[in-house]
């Protein structure tokens, strides 16, 4: 019997020449990572446990990009905290306000995570590496604690679900489509701590910057991780980021799957999830009545600078609705230079968007972006519960960089073609 890709993975770090699916197993992490929130947890376990000096400072993360820049007293000391460790153990991976990014798009960005690496983070979506064909996962801080001092976590092997996507993507569907129709369909527990391999005729198409996407939501649908096969795509990617060697896994033909569910996306729609919950999906023009009072394009899901080019392909020309309001916050710094080198930035800020330095403040009602009562926001964020951007009587629509562009301008929920046209 021959393994997934996420089998593969998990055993060669193991030590170990096979595991299979239910299996508790002890294996070395390449990457344990922790932002602004979840490190300072981390590190107070790693010191009433007695650590003294992490495993390796090559192989820990620490990111503040939660609530930083800093909002308020209590997340400049919770920065605080993670800096003063960054310095006392010589972490080489901290990344300090004004070099930092979101966390999930920094990492693949800088070639810091690469293809057949084990990767844990102290944040749900960093299942997010699976898109470079990495088997990431997020942990508890206890259980990064000790892989900080041990280099090691304990895992259960999880099943596989493999997802085919057959047909050409038309003009209008990107990989949060993709991944918004999935959750839709197998609903937010549909592959509760399974593996979720991405793969088809779509998939082999998809940008490096779609697949990212679609990783990073796999914990939407309950998973353990989202994974793809590395291609001749995640090569190009990985080949002038890569700092050091890697291994590339990929799926044996004869591997076991728990299911394989298919998809022909030649006539998808594109798709909008109502709150609130990511799994109440429906196409764009069933939700096209609905009034908003703010659009957000940015986070670890659609920051990056293919999500930018595709907004402002959008709006350019264009005016944010006189009663919206447009928050655009780049993933990374890099991403935002080359924003400004394409004019991407110029485009955002002459339709009336504000345009931040990278932050997740928004998607978890930190800052830059809280909704008060009865406000409602389409945002190409991954989670619309209750609350999650701010008030709890709020409303989240999740959509992609090309339905919220033309939501900021229509001042509700829009297909794309309302704007642009079918020459788009």
């Amino acid at each position: 019997m021959g393994m997934t890709i996420t089998e593969k993975i998990l055993a060669n770090h193991a030590g170990k020449n096979f595991v299979e699916p239910g299996e508790l197993i002890m294996a070395d992490v390449d990457l344990a990572l922790a932002n602004d929130i979840t490190g300072p947890v981390a590190i107070e376990e790693f010191k009433k446990a007695g650590g003294e000096k992490v495993f390796n400072q090559e192989k820990i993360a620490l990111i503040p990009d939660h609530f930083a820049p800093n909002k308020d007293i209590k997340s400049a000391e919770l920065c605080k905290s993670l800096r003063e460790f960054a310095k006392e153990q010589n972490i080489l991976h901290y990344y300090e306000v004004g070099r930092m990014g979101i966390e999930h798009a920094l990492l693949p960005e800088q070639g810091i995570v690469l293809p057949g690496d084990l990767v844990i983070g102290a944040d749900s979506h960093t299942c997010t590496y699976g898109a470079i064909g990495a088997f990431s996962t997020g942990v508890g801080s206890t259980d990064l604690a000790f892989a900080m001092m041990t280099g090691q976590c304990w895992f259960k092997v999880p099943e596989t679900i493999k997802f085919v996507y057959y047909g050409k993507l038309n003009k209008w569907i990107t990989g949060k489509d993709l991944i918004l129709h999935t959750i839709g369909d197998i609903g937010v527990d549909g592959a509760l701590y399974k593996a979720m391999e991405f793969t088809g005729d779509a998939i082999s198409s998809l940008s490096m910057d779609g697949r990212l996407t679609m990783a990073n939501m796999a914990i939407e649908a309950g998973a353990k991780n989202g994974i793809i096969n590395p291609d001749d795509i995640t090569l190009e990617y990985i080949r002038s980021r890569a700092k050091r060697p890697y291994n590339i896994f990929k799926s044996d033909e004869n591997a076991k799957y728990a299911d394989i569910i298919e998809y022909n996306v030649e006539n998808m729609q594109p798709k909008v999830a109502l709150p609130h919950l990511p799994e109440n999906v429906v196409d764009v023009d069933e939700a096209s009545n609905i009034q908003i009072d703010q659009v957000v394009i940015g986070s670890c899901t659609n920051g990056r600078l293919e999500d930018m080019r595709l907004a402002a392909s959008v709006i350019k020309g264009h005016k944010v609705h006189p009663y919206v309001r447009m928050i655009v916050i780049p993933a990374t710094q890099q991403v935002y230079q080359e924003m400004m080198r394409e004019g991407i930035t110029e485009i955002f800020i002459e339709a009336g968007a504000a345009v931040s330095t990278p932050t997740c403040g928004p998607c978890l009602g930190g800052h830059m972006g809280v909704l008060a009562k009865g406000e409602k926001a389409v945002s190409t964020t991954n989670r619309n519960f209750v609350g999650r951007m701010g008030h709890p009587e709020s409303e989240v629509y999740l959509a992609s960089p090309l339905v919220a562009a033309a939501s900021a301008i229509k001042g509700r929920i829009a297909h794309p073609k309302e704007v642009v046209g079918d020459d788009f």
